[in-house]
């Protein structure tokens, strides 16, 4: 049995792994054909959580939440554990494509667009020659009917699929992996836009502003009307939050 440690970072709990963890307990799951959920916490995701009661739900039942966000992977740090890595979607997908293509697990990618989707599969061929992409599905940008859902359920079951990406955006995907855990024999992992960086559809920050925790501003720059809300509320509660959850620790301490 896999031992799980998580820190709650604003209520929403957050594993405490490193990448090896994180690859290793994928492939297991894989491997077995087990029906699992991975989300990607980050900055909204946590603040999400403590107001959708719905996507609080998919995260607590999640068997795996990791700290997307270098915020998030700096609270756990200034939590008391120094070391934690950020495990960010879009460079844990492409971990896991070269770990699939080598133990020839079954890839199936869900979300975004057919031309996103078109694209990313034919980047994904020149990479990882071998990697078995064996669907690729995207649904209405709408609520699906019980039939349409029942058809993309059959889709990525018949196509024997061991780890299944989705890509709907937060917090649909988490609520669609949440709802459909057990349906999908498979590991189903919710990594956002990673589908668009890495068909070229959107470009990727800097190493340095990802390490500096500027990815945001990069992505607020090339999508400023679709994201500048977002970023200004769940960046400035998030920070709020942080700070008062930092703070009320030695409180405590003083007070036991």
């Amino acid at each position: 049995m896999i031992h799980r440690q998580t820190v709650p970072v604003l209520g929403a709990p957050i594993d405490v792994l490193g990448w090896d963890d994180v690859l290793a307990r994928i492939a297991v799951w894989a491997n077995q054909r087990e029906s699992r959920v991975v989300c990607f916490c980050n900055a909204h995701s946590v603040v999400t959580y403590g107001r959708d009661p719905e996507f609080a739900v998919a995260l607590l039942h999640a068997d795996l939440a990791a700290p997307d966000g270098a915020p998030v992977a700096w609270m756990l740090r200034l939590l008391g554990h120094r070391g934690q890595p950020r495990l960010g979607g879009p460079d844990v997908m492409l971990a896991l494509l070269a770990q699939a293509e080598v133990n020839e697990h079954g890839v199936f990618l869900l979300g975004s667009t057919k031309e996103t989707l078109s694209a990313l599969r034919k980047r994904l061929r020149g990479h990882y020659p071998k990697l078995q992409i064996v669907g690729a599905l995207a649904p209405p940008h709408r609520p699906l009917t019980a039939e349409e859902d029942a058809r993309v359920v059959q889709h990525i079951q018949r196509s024997g699929a061991q780890i299944v990406f989705v890509g709907l955006g937060c917090p649909k995907q988490e609520r669609w992996m949440h709802e459909h855990r057990g349906r999908i024999p498979a590991v189903m992992l919710g990594v956002g836009a990673a589908f668009d960086f890495h068909a070229g559809a959107l470009k990727r920050a800097p190493r340095w502003m990802r390490r500096m925790g500027l990815e945001w501003l990069h992505r607020f720059a090339q999508e400023p009307r679709r994201l500048a809300w977002r970023y200004v509320d769940t960046n400035a509660v998030f920070l709020w939050r942080a700070l008062g959850q930092l703070l009320s620790r030695p409180l405590r301490r003083r007070s036991s």
